[in-house]
């Protein structure tokens, strides 16, 4: 079976990739299959800056073709924020509680025609000595007042789309992974590289 190498320590993240790829017959290994792997500093303003850090850092560490994924939700109320803060917008601790509890409060008595934001990822291949791609893809929706649903992870609970009226975390997650941001980036990658991902283009 083919391996790919996604550079993401997130448990949440590296479930979907499993669950996408692994339709595909291919093995996924993550950062948490190499915990000697330190986490690589974002320091990008955009996602398609830090998916980059991440892939090329990665690649050249293993000598192998790595996927990295940079992705968050950008909110037009809040001028695009939480943007590339999405997991660390209410402090480097990372929790997705209180990322949740933040946007909430700072969209408090905004109305639900104004709520309108969108979950975006780009996804960027790095092999060593060759030139980085990057595909993106989104998904549009609505900031609920308050959640809804178990499922995913990170903003699901409060984020509506209206064509399945539900919220991202009320879906299943075979229903999320084929309208997701992560997965129309997944489908660009696919129609640009061979399915194996080891040859060129």
């Amino acid at each position: 079976m083919e391996e790919v190498i996604i550079a993401t320590k997130n448990s949440g993240k590296a479930k979907e990739f499993e669950r996408i790829f692994h339709e595909k017959g291919m093995i996924v290994k993550t950062l948490l299959d190499f915990p000697e792997i330190e986490d690589v500093e974002e320091t990008g303003t955009t996602f398609e800056e830090n998916a980059k850090i991440k892939s090329e850092t990665i690649a050249n560490l293993l000598g192998k073709m790595v996927i990295a994924d940079d992705s968050g939700l950008e909110v037009d109320a809040l001028e695009g924020r939480p943007g590339v803060y999405s997991a660390r917008y209410a402090g480097p601790q990372k929790n997705d509680e209180e990322n949740i509890d933040k946007v909430l409060e700072e969209l408090h008595g905004v109305p639900k025609n104004e709520r309108t934001a969108r979950f975006r990822c780009v996804l960027s291949v790095s092999q060593p000595g060759k030139k980085t791609v990057t595909f993106a893809g989104a998904c549009e929706g609505l900031i609920l007042t308050e959640r809804k649903g178990t499922n995913g992870f990170g903003y699901d609970p409060i984020f509506f789309i209206e064509a399945k009226g539900k919220a991202m975390a009320e879906l299943a997650p075979e229903e999320k992974n084929k309208i997701s941001h992560r997965a129309m980036a997944i489908k660009k990658l696919e129609q640009n590289l061979t399915l194996n991902f080891g040859e060129d283009s």
